[in-house]
């Protein structure tokens, strides 16, 4: 068949493609494998590549020393709450910026983006006083509220803008003249049409709240309420060094769920950023 490509460089283009995944894989690896070795095999030249003598008692430590079993609740409910939330606002506001036709809309929306351009390192102390002044610091408010209308949303509303846009304009029309009004073309037409975005906004929005580290060290300060990026930090000896095979394992058992979903969803990751196209 024409353009089909021979034994050989098929054997090579696979020979490549395993070469460039060693630095993405090797980390991991490293990781997951220096969870159960003793500190001293963790430092060895050359590195082991896999324990002499695994030991699995450093993640029998994580949940001793910290109370990782809560603060890993945390992150899920957290994570799970800013990703609804994101999606509520981002289709809706997505939508209207894309279909409904109002004065300063294209302007608007460009002040909507420079939230994309503002570090979060800028904001931080604003909202450090606001949420003092609000009785809602060393509580999860903020880290709930902050991503939900801040620049996490933006991007989401950006992506799902674009979504709209492709949208045939017939379908719409079509809905006007069935008597439907502009909430019931969107939850009924728009909305379901957009599950590829949605997916998309819901993946990404996911693994942002998951990941979290600056919020939760200005906002939190008692250790039944922190998530796991700023737990992370707090597996120390009485010196306060790292205790690498613990913190390897707490590692490791908070990387799972960001493992697993890139697995399980990349296709509709992938597909969902394709339909956002690049209209408008």
């Amino acid at each position: 068949m024409q353009g089909r490509l021979s034994p050989r460089t098929q054997a090579a283009l696979y020979g490549l493609m395993c070469l460039l995944l060693v630095p993405f894989v090797f980390p991991t690896w490293w990781m997951v494998t220096s969870s159960v070795k003793p500190i001293s095999e963790i430092f060895a030249f050359p590195p082991q590549l896999w324990p002499a003598h695994a030991d699995f008692s450093s993640y029998q430590q994580v949940f001793k020393l910290q109370p990782f079993a809560r603060q890993y609740w945390n992150s899920a409910w957290i994570a799970a709450v800013v990703t609804l939330g994101t999606l509520g606002v981002a289709s809706m506001a997505g939508y209207a910026f894309a279909r409904i036709r109002f004065p300063g809309a294209n302007a608007l929306f460009v002040v909507v983006l420079t939230g994309l351009l503002i570090p979060s390192e800028v904001t931080i102390v604003p909202l450090f006083q606001m949420f003092r002044a609000l009785g809602l610091v060393n509580t999860h408010w903020p880290l709930v509220l902050i991503p939900i209308f801040g620049a996490p949303c933006v991007f989401a509303t950006f992506i799902m803008r674009q979504f709209y846009i492709t949208l045939p304009a017939e379908l719409e029309e079509a809905a006007r003249v069935d008597g439907l009004g502009r909430f019931k073309i969107f939850r009924t037409i728009a909305l379901p049409l957009a599950r590829p975005a949605l997916a998309s906004v819901a993946i990404f929005t996911f693994l942002h709240s998951w990941n979290l580290y600056l919020e939760p060290i200005v906002f939190l300060s008692t250790p039944t309420l922190f998530t796991l990026p700023q737990a992370l930090t707090q597996f120390t000896d009485a010196y306060g060094g790292p205790m690498w095979n613990i913190q390897l394992a707490a590692a490791t058992l908070t990387a799972l769920p960001v493992l697993l979903v890139f697995v399980v969803a990349q296709k509709q990751f992938i597909e969902g950023l394709a339909h956002t196209g690049l209209k408008g």
